[in-house]
């Protein structure tokens, strides 16, 4: 029997190409998604992994010899797949390995209205059928196998986000976006086309290979060539997107990083102006000043789980109209509560734009306090280290404790949260204080148990 433990995680599937896994698997995965989600329809994207293609027409085979009708929409971001299935109404699935190296690849899938598929939600179904088969053998074709058709859904997506947020009046900006030779390379030329924007394009040729620099804007060292040519350029502000162009991370007109905490709380007050009353969705791990924000615009914020399937259902269960992670993932209602890096880039670009100051004092009022950033620690022991610092912290004078996910302990000046990695041997801890001096000072004291 096939062992899938390695590349099929919580919410996707991914691992390396072809080492752990191929074109004849992805048939198998693709006769298994119809199987699981009961569908007579589904639509399939891809990023510009030399894999992808492949993996995705073997996808393809299989969904259609299970009698789906496949809908292909061919070199797309992950955000262009989900709002191809929900405006199509069909499930989906995304060929990606978002920011990761060159040589993986792997699979987002979704239901119809992009909804996802998760380890409860399915995908443990399809893993479980994927496996039988590989061992069994896959079952025979249906009578009537399905079809395979092309259609191009970047004009419409475009069209959507830009009803959306109407950047037509705004003054006119200098932007400069590296896409990463990823998927924004793809989207944006389409998204912003027409707008009063002075477009400055880095590394917007599709290389899956990535020769640049990684695709994953959330490490430092990613972003410094975009840092370095918004201060040579004078730009108003500059836009990094991850691989398959479902994460936007943000840097001033100065070159530095605007935090994805900050992001949120703008959006959020611009989200709560257009419904006011609403509720915002935000992870244990973003800012303290994004309830804050949330609260002083008037609606109501609830604090959930890292990861988007938590997100997802919380707005859902909720109807919130909006949600944000410390990773730059933002999600919304009005696109199906699915996250789009690229609807956020815009909700920034109309924010700038409808006024005179610069992007750094336009943030300053949402980047309220000191933070760490996230930082991983490998340990032989997780539960044994987390368990130390609760040890550490239970019971001190004016510290609570929770577990929603990892530990968060929480003072009146600052928090910190410790989280264990699901697929690696790590501790990511992340801290924020009123003040510089006592971030640092909590950041070493939690550092120094996680790896005593």
């Amino acid at each position: 029997m096939t062992d899938l433990s390695q590349i099929v995680k919580a919410y996707d599937v991914r691992g390396v190409v072809p080492a752990q896994w191929d074109e004849p698997l992805a048939e198998l995965f693709g006769a298994a998604f119809v199987e699981v989600t009961a569908a007579d329809a589904i639509v399939i994207g891809h990023d510009m992994r030399p894999s992808s293609p492949g993996l995705s027409g073997a996808f393809a085979r299989g969904a259609a010899a299970r009698g789906a009708d496949v809908t292909q929409i061919g070199l797309c971001s992950t955000d262009e797949l989900y709002f191809a299935s929900g405006s199509l109404g069909l499930p989906g699935a995304m060929f990606t390995a978002s920011h990761n190296p060159a040589q993986y690849n792997g699979i987002k899938m979704c239901r119809a209205g992009a909804a996802p598929v998760g380890q409860d939600t399915g995908l443990a179904d399809i893993r479980a059928l994927v496996e039988r088969w590989s061992d069994e053998g896959a079952p025979e074709p249906v009578a009537g196998p399905g079809t395979v058709t092309r259609h191009d859904v970047l004009g419409d997506y475009a069209a959507h986000l830009r009803g959306l947020v109407d950047l037509s009046g705004i003054r006119p900006l200098k932007v400069v976006v590296d896409a990463g030779n990823g998927m924004g390379g793809h989207t944006v030329p389409t998204v912003f086309a027409g707008l009063p924007l002075e477009l400055d394009a880095m590394y917007f040729e599709l290389d899956g290979s990535f020769p640049n620099h990684e695709a994953n804007p959330l490490d430092p060292k990613n972003i410094v060539d975009l840092q370095a040519r918004v201060r040579e350029t004078g730009a108003d502000l500059g836009l990094a997107f991850d691989g398959d162009a479902d994460r936007c991370f943000v840097v001033d007109e100065n070159g530095d990083p605007v935090s994805p905490s900050a992001i949120t709380a703008l959006v959020a007050a611009r989200e709560l102006a257009k419904h006011p009353g609403g509720t915002v969705i935000h992870n244990l791990i973003t800012s303290w000043s994004v309830p804050e924000v949330v609260r002083e615009s008037g609606g109501e914020p609830v604090r959930t789980r890292v990861g988007h399937s938590f997100i997802k259902e919380e707005m859902a269960t909720t109807g919130a109209i909006f949600g944000g992670e410390h990773s730059a993932h933002y999600y919304f209602r009005d696109f199906w509560n699915a996250d789009t890096g690229m609807l956020a880039a815009m909700h920034v670009l109309a924010a700038l734009g409808g006024q005179q100051g610069p992007l750094s004092q336009l943030v300053a009022q949402y980047d309220r306090y000191a933070a760490s950033g996230e930082i991983n620690s490998t340990v032989d022991d997780q539960t044994g280290r987390l368990a130390a610092i609760k040890t550490a912290y239970q019971g001190r004078d004016g510290v609570t404790l929770d577990e929603l996910d990892g530990l968060t302990v929480t003072a009146d000046d600052w928090w910190f949260n410790v989280r264990a990695s699901n697929t690696e041997p790590l501790l990511r801890l992340n801290v924020e204080a009123r003040d510089t001096a006592t971030a640092d000072r909590i950041r070493d004291e939690a550092l120094a148990i996680i790896r005593g």
